[in-house]
């Protein structure tokens, strides 16, 4: 079984639903699928508090459209 842990999402759209996301791997980039395409955010060094606790952040770097 994988190990999950969650990330704060920084950055992207404004209107992206959740900013607090699991992660299987940390570390590794995570893509979140959104209006037709996927919302790409990276790890950072940084941590930020949450109502969940002290979580990484990953700060959106990109955006992929979905073929179709």
């Amino acid at each position: 079984m994988a190990n999950v842990t969650k990330a704060a999402l920084e950055g992207g759209p404004g209107d992206l639903p959740e900013r607090i996301v699991p992660v299987t791997e940390s570390g590794l980039d995570v893509k979140i699928p959104f209006r037709g395409g996927y919302e790409h955010f990276r790890a950072t060094d940084r941590r930020k508090e949450t109502t969940e606790g002290p979580l990484p952040v990953y700060e959106w770097w990109e955006r992929t459209e979905v073929p179709g």
